[in-house]
């Protein structure tokens, strides 16, 4: 195929396409996620070109089971930029037309790769890209804590299981709860309450790995997902953090420190037989259970 001129591009029924040109203030290429586990998640499109797949390796990584790991690829073409399928096996598809080969793509094109996650190309200056940062975060962090909250948890942990069941490699949830909270907040108050579970949210996020995902679960619970992480890593992470947890005085503006506490279940995919994530978190929740009424501060 020839190169294309730098004012115009082919799409895959070969007709020129002549869209105007982007607004010079408006500079900034983007893809957001419409449809998929990621929802809302905008990612910025390099100067040279950025691959969308399920590859750790991937720019645009989306973890729907439908993605193949290199799936497509989004690069500049002189003033244009164009999608290209990397031979996915479920198609790359902008506005509902299948990408035979290559596309041109407009301001406001919706792309669709795999069977299920749908994304919007657009273009943005540097404020609206700190709006949407801004919109985002909000949208799936909990206020409190600012870890991930239980609805971003629920989409992550789908997409986590997915990827585990259909690559067989391991799979960890870890349910936490923090020990007598009733009991600090009817003694010390709700503020010494909120400086507690600010302070278990510290000691988780700063105890994973980039690609764990650690989220309020509801209340004074917590939930870690674990990927690639088998049983017995799971075990040694939990107690790991039931004994930082345990060892740790929390300052709090009124008072003496307090110490507190967490009990923790452990559920793991392959050993648990979990074809749904309730069922995954049906089975951590019983080893929380569990480790609570056998005297709390301690794992199973």
């Amino acid at each position: 195929m020839s190169e294309w001129d730098e004012d115009t591009s082919i799409t895959e029924q070969g007709d020129v396409d002549k869209r105007p040109p982007v607004d010079s203030h408006r500079d900034r290429a983007y893809v957001i996620v419409l449809v998929g586990t990621s929802v809302g998640a905008m990612f910025k499109i390099p100067a040279g070109e950025a691959v969308i797949g399920r590859s750790r390796r991937a720019d645009i990584r989306l973890t729907d089971d439908g993605v193949s790991r290199f799936h497509a690829a989004i690069r500049h073409d002189g003033q244009r930029l164009i999608i290209e399928d990397r031979g996915s096996r479920n198609g790359t598809f902008v506005n509902g037309v299948k990408v035979d080969g290559r596309a041109g793509l407009a301001d406001g094109d919706k792309i669709q790769v795999g069977r299920t996650t749908i994304l919007k190309f657009t273009y943005h200056d540097a404020l609206d890209e700190s709006f949407h940062e801004q919109m985002y975060e909000s949208a799936l962090r909990d206020g409190l804590t600012k870890l991930f909250n239980k609805r971003y948890f629920h989409d992550r942990l789908d997409g986590e299981l997915r990827f585990a069941m259909r690559h067989g490699t391991a799979l960890s949830l870890l349910l936490l709860d923090v020990d007598h909270f009733k009991k600090v907040n009817d003694e010390r108050g709700h503020l010494v309450g909120d400086a507690v579970l600010a302070a278990v949210g510290e000691v988780l996020m700063a105890a994973v790995r980039n690609e764990d995902v650690v989220a309020r679960f509801g209340g004074e619970e917590f939930a870690i997902i674990g990927r690639s992480t088998d049983h017995k890593q799971a075990l040694v992470l939990g107690e790991r953090l039931r004994k930082t947890i345990e060892s740790r005085a929390i300052d709090v503006e009124d008072g003496a420190p307090v110490k507190i506490t967490v009990s923790v279940g452990i559920a793991a995919y392959p050993d648990t037989d979990a074809k749904q994530p309730e069922q995954l978190i049906e089975a951590a929740d019983k080893a929380l259970y569990q480790a609570k009424s056998s005297g709390r501060n301690r794992v199973c």
